[in-house]
């Protein structure tokens, strides 16, 4: 019982820490550098700069929201109608799909590992609640922005920014961020400098949904 009272107080207090602090590194990342590390990658270059919210175009957050998660301000980290019409779509015989929340990605992508395990989504579900618990919507989705994987090897707004656009985050306009939001399913096979016929036609219903939820207004505070 002490053991586990020990292991909830360092966690939770790793995530207040990171509420304040910006993540010099995630889960993801790591994971990412040990592979290029393992696989014999010489060439491989991480690139990851952390950005305040305040230094991202209002593009980019709100085409995030739209492409990934539409109820992202009204849930408490679990979106309990997209996670039963998954589960309801696999039992009809279809391809399970991903039902995760930003909330969910986040804590997925700073403390965990790629691999589907009940294991690992345990895990995922303790984080999500404790981001959700400690953490303000804003700071859910400013470290989400910063972590996101936009490429191989590609991590965070201003990093893919630079390298798909060549300018800062904060010029990023309304069809850059689509672009961006895009390539989030599949970073490492989805291109933001090179877009596909999908990843464009897929931009373009992340731009017409961002106009439906009322842009950046929509954004939590």
């Amino acid at each position: 019982m002490f053991a586990l009272l020990g292991v909830f107080a360092l966690s939770w207090l790793f995530v207040l820490i990171l509420r304040f602090v910006p993540p010099a590194t995630s889960a993801f990342m790591i994971e990412r550098r040990l592979a290029a590390l393992t696989q014999g990658e010489r060439g491989f270059s991480l690139k990851y700069q952390w950005i305040p919210f305040s230094k991202v175009s209002s593009d980019l957050p709100i085409a995030l929201i739209a492409a990934e998660d539409q109820k992202f301000p009204l849930h408490h980290g679990f979106d309990l109608q997209a996670i039963a019409d998954a589960l309801d779509e696999a039992e009809e015989g279809e391809r399970l799909r991903g039902a995760s929340t930003i909330s969910q990605q986040t804590a997925k992508n700073l403390f965990l590992w790629n691999g589907r395990s009940f294991v690992r989504k345990g895990l995922e579900a303790y984080f999500t609640a404790l981001l959700e618990l400690t953490w303000p919507k804003r700071r859910i989705l400013e470290v989400y922005l910063n972590i996101a994987e936009f490429g191989d090897g590609v991590y965070g707004a201003q990093a893919a920014a630079q390298e798909y656009f060549r300018k800062p985050a904060s010029q990023l306009n309304a069809h850059d961020a689509a672009v961006l939001a895009s390539v989030l399913p599949n970073p490492k096979k989805l291109h933001a400098d090179r877009p596909s016929a999908y990843v464009l036609r897929h931009a373009d219903w992340v731009e017409r949904q961002v106009h439906q939820l009322g842009g950046a207004s929509y954004l939590p505070r």
